[in-house]
Parts: C-alpha cells; structure tokens; sequence
C-alpha cells in the first residue's frame, strides 16, 4: 500500500509498506517526486525486484563472514577462502556497506592487486560469489563485480623436473622422509594424499595403494581425514617396486605412526603443510642445486606424469592415475609432454604426393629429346 500526502510545512511525505508489512517514507518537496519514487518502488515489489534500503547497510566483513559459514566447503578450501578474504578483501571493504560498494571501486582494488593473474581471478570470484549472495538475499539490486576487467591469465607450461633434482632431493630430505619424495615421485599423490596416507591402504603383495582419503589437518596432533579433491581422485594406483621397496624399508626402520600414518612430524604428530614446508621441504630444494627455485612437492607429481608420457601412456592412463576430473584437465596441463605428429604427418603426405613428383618426373624423363 503506498501513499503520499502533503505536509503542514509544505513539503509531501511519500509512504508505502514492503513485503514485510514494515512502513517506509521519504519527503520531498514536489509532489511528482515524491509519486516518482512510489512508481519506482511499486514496480521493483510487483517485479519481484524489490530491496530493502536499509538491508545493504550491514558491512561487507559481516556479510561475508555469514556467507562463509553457510558453504558446503571442503576444509582445506574453506580454510583458504577465509585467507584470500581477510588478506585482500577486508582491508579494502571490510568495513564497508554492501550497498555501498561501486563497481569502479571493484575495478580499482583488481588493478591493484600484486598477486598473480590466476590468483587474482580466483579472489575476484569469492568477492563476486559473496556479492552474488547479496543480490539473492535481496540486500542489493546489483553486484558491482559485474563486468569486471580481470588481469589476463596466462597459462605456463609444466617443465617436469630432471631425475638427477628428484634424486638429489629424496637424498636431502632428513630419512623419515626418503620415502615420501619415493612415494609422491613414483605415484604422483598430492600432497594431502601422501600425508594422509596409512599402512592399511598399502597393498604390497598386490603392488598397489588405494587413495579414498587425504590428511586435512590435525586435532591435538591426531589425524583429521577428509575426502580427496573430486570423486575421481578416488583411484587405485599401481605401486612399482622402486617405490614398494622405499616404504617396507621406511616401515622396518620407522614402524607406522598414530593412526597408520606412514609419515609423521615431530612428536608422532600428524604432518602439518606449513610445518613440513618450513622444515623438511625448503631447506630441501635449497640443498639441491639442480632443483630451480620455487621446486614445490606437486613439482613431484608433475614428474611422475611426465614419466607417464614419455614411455607411452594414453591421455586417459594418465587421468586416471592422477586422479584428474577429466581428459580435458590433463591435457590443459601436459598437452605439450605428448610427442608431436609433425614425423606421421610429413609421412602421410609423402606417401601421396611423393608418388606424383615421381610420376611426374618419369614423363619428363619420357618426353625429353
């Protein structure tokens, strides 16, 4: 119900009640306006575009921490969505309304960023899925992530590292953790993966590991188990003997840790990322001169596809042994590490046009005085 009404002072006070039944009103001082703003309200509720003025004024921090706890979010990427936003998000919006926020702002704070250009496209869409949310709750009409012009990514291609820096490494690492390099070396486990990975998911008479699961944190040191990255990171995978061998010798010397855990940090705790990288891992690489700089653990499973590759495997062996969603995946990332057709295609032709150079130089050979 909306109405407008001329005041003692002269001015006219426009009203009308939302969805809710709850009362709002604007004065001004002509009546067109004041009938032109009641249009306009009127059109938004019987559209179903309608929005509360005073919804947007909760902050950006509120909103989005209230979002965050509403997602069905792996532990590990809740844990890094909560990262991007208190790192780049909230200095910037944090304390701002939602309503508030201008798509010229969004725009400014993206060319502002110094992080990668994949890393800055991956923040703009949490800041994007939390606008997004707004709109859906109908605190704001827009989001101002819309049309945003996004650093162009570019995509580097994987240089697998040389066998001499994967031997040098399993070598540099302290001994508990020989097996580890081995094992990611020669099974191509994320990191999660091999962490969390026990004795009872170890099959060596039938020279194979089952990956149904990776460590995603600790609780007292204790193991927290969770589920791969996708249902297909659900895999069997063949265990060759170079990498059996490493882990019955780790098992002999070392025994199994709280929970089967077949690598563990100090104090029998569970392996913690931050920790192994600090401690084991840097200093690692840093020893080993044929390791470029930057050399992380995944660096390990890109060698184990490369080796894949190189000794024949189809696009979908590979797949399947790393636990990729799918075909598309491994060749957006190893396309370049498949041998070219440049030799079969230069012989296809050949075999065909060859045969009329030779037939044309047979006529000439005929006709010539």
């Amino acid at each position: 119900m909306a109405s407008i009404q001329k005041r003692p002072d002269g001015r006219w006070r426009a009203r009308y009640r939302d969805t809710d039944g709850r009362e709002h009103a604007r004065h001004f001082t002509r009546k067109v306006d004041g009938q032109r703003w009641l249009d306009e309200v009127t059109a938004s509720v019987v559209t179903g575009q309608y929005v509360d003025p005073k919804a947007g004024r909760v902050t950006f921090r509120q909103y989005a921490e209230s979002w965050r706890a509403a997602q069905v979010h792996r532990p590990s990427s809740a844990a890094h969505v909560e990262t991007m936003l208190r790192r780049h998000a909230y200095p910037v919006f944090g304390d701002r309304a939602v309503s508030n926020v201008r798509p010229s702002e969004v725009q400014s704070w993206v060319k502002g960023l110094a992080l990668a250009p994949s890393t800055v496209h991956v923040l703009h869409g949490i800041v994007s899925a939390v606008f997004r949310a707004a709109v859906r709750d109908r605190m704001i009409t827009v989001s101002p992530c819309d049309s945003t012009k996004l650093p162009r990514k570019v995509r580097t291609k994987v240089v697998p590292l040389p066998v001499d820096a994967v031997d040098g490494l399993a070598d540099a690492v302290p001994p508990q953790y020989r097996a580890l390099v081995v094992l990611c070396a020669g099974t191509g486990l994320r990191q999660g993966e091999a962490f969390g990975l026990t004795e009872d998911r170890v099959n060596f008479l039938r020279r194979s590991l089952e990956v149904d699961r990776q460590l995603i944190g600790s609780v007292n040191g204790r193991a927290k188990f969770g589920p791969p990255k996708t249902a297909a990171s659900i895999r069997t995978v063949p265990l060759p003997t170079v990498v059996a061998e490493a882990l019955a010798e780790h098992l002999r010397i070392y025994g199994a840790g709280p929970d089967g855990l077949l690598f563990v940090g100090d104090n029998d705790v569970a392996l913690r990322r931050p920790w192994f990288s600090r401690h084991v891992w840097r200093p690692a690489v840093a020893a080993v001169k044929s390791a470029p700089a930057g050399t992380g653990m995944h660096d390990l499973r890109h060698f184990y596809a490369s080796l894949l590759i190189r000794h024949g495997e189809s696009v979908k062996v590979v797949q399947a042994r790393l636990g990729h969603a799918t075909a598309a995946e491994t060749l957006d990332t190893y396309s370049h590490l498949w041998p070219d057709s440049d030799d079969t295609t230069r012989a296809a032709i050949d075999s065909v046009l060859g045969k009329i150079n030779r037939d044309a130089d047979s006529l000439r050979t005929e006709t010539s005085p």
